[in-house]
């Protein structure tokens, strides 16, 4: 038996929408800048991929540019408003996935702009009076990035309060939303925002593909030359088969949305139900009241066995991670739990869910892990 759980790292592709793929694949090779027919079908199937997306937030399909995926989309946003909307100063927190973090600091080398972070709590929650604060200490123009929800221990910002924080200081507004999309309603018209972020591996999409948002009132310059693809914004031939990808993943995402969400959430509780009744000092990173549901981050005590729990668990047949994937395979510790003053003593897994999961891998987990590291002693009359 093998059990999947690092879906977000990447999801396994919905077999629709390996259909819906596969079937352009077959019927329709035009090139979607040509005139003839074949590249007119072909075009006519990229803006109804695009319509999909926008209708799946709220947006207009003027609003949406495809990308090959999050981090692009995210070193559009904050290259562009550095170049092209005059932003002089970022304001970002320490726990942003590193295609923020090592693009702001990029910037601060490259463009010299002001680079201000926003403290977080134990849980991940940001300190939103503080942003008040920093927003109100300068007068330079501001954009401020901080992710929806994050990737490694699974806290909720609230966007609705960033928002309108932001509105209130006229600053504007970039959101990772990589993690969220497709998880959580996402509406752009009743949350102002900028820039917005997504991913299609993160929802059973294809990898290689994903979008921005850019709010129409936002208007910046191609940030890739060389075409007149994706409104003249971002040269090259477009991932054909990869937008239609993205467009039926999320279209059946936020179809199937409370349905999911329900089955998902009922497994993270499990879990923890589970690792708590047979597991001494077992802890949850991120906040437990507001959280991403298809994360679980697993906080577990010092012992010789748990140094070794990942790939333990690996030979025993269990997907998950120590953190983001982004970062597997690097010496220095997660940058998120060093935000968050975790432990360095303890050994953080992330286990992450998909509506594909079931109640019997949790149970397959638990034993395997009764076999790895010491379970909780009987209590004595």
């Amino acid at each position: 038996m093998r059990v999947y759980f690092d879906n977000a790292a990447t999801t396994p592709l919905d077999p629709i929408v390996i259909e819906a793929m596969t079937k352009v694949m077959q019927e329709n090779f035009g090139n979607p800048s040509s005139i003839h027919r074949e590249g007119r079908t072909s075009r006519s199937i990229i803006e109804k991929a695009r319509k999909t997306v926008a209708n799946c937030i709220n947006a207009s399909i003027g609003e949406i540019f495809f990308t090959s995926g999050g981090t692009e989309s995210s070193n559009m946003a904050l290259k562009c408003a550095v170049r092209d909307l005059g932003v002089q100063r970022i304001i970002t927190s320490r726990m942003e996935h590193h295609c923020v973090l090592h693009t702001v600091e990029s910037l601060e080398k490259t463009h010299g702009i002001t680079l201000d972070f926003v403290d977080i709590d134990s849980c991940g929650r940001i300190n939103y009076a503080q942003l008040t604060d920093l927003l109100s200490s300068s007068d330079k123009k501001t954009l401020v990035s901080l992710m929806h929800a994050n990737n490694e221990v699974g806290t909720v910002m609230n966007m609705e309060k960033i928002s309108q924080i932001c509105q209130t200081h006229n600053a504007l507004f970039h959101s990772d939303t990589v993690q969220t999309m497709g998880h959580f309603p996402i509406d752009v018209e009743a949350t102002k925002i900028n820039f917005l972020t997504g991913a299609a591996h993160k929802f059973h999409g294809p990898k290689g593909v994903g979008f921005i948002y850019i709010n129409g009132e936002t208007q910046i310059k191609p940030y890739i030359d060389g075409g007149a693809q994706e409104r003249n914004m971002r040269g090259g031939t477009e991932n054909f088969y990869g937008i239609v990808g993205i467009a039926k993943a999320l279209e059946m995402a936020v179809e199937k949305m409370d349905e999911k969400r329900t089955h998902i959430d009922g497994l993270r509780q499990y879990l923890k139900d589970q690792l708590t009744e047979h597991f001494e000092d077992i802890q949850f990173n991120g906040c437990q009241e507001n959280y991403l549901y298809t994360v679980l981050s697993v906080s577990f005590p010092p012992s010789p066995k748990a140094d070794m729990m990942m790939l333990n668990l690996d030979i025993a047949g269990i997907s998950a991670s120590g953190g983001s994937a982004c970062s597997s395979g690097a010496e220095k510790g997660s940058h998120v739990l060093e935000s968050i003053n975790a432990p360095t003593d303890r050994k953080t897994i992330r286990f992450s869910f998909s509506h594909f999961n079931k109640k019997e891998e949790v149970d397959f987990l638990i034993e395997k892990l009764k076999t790895i590291i010491a379970i909780k002693k009987a209590a004595t009359v």
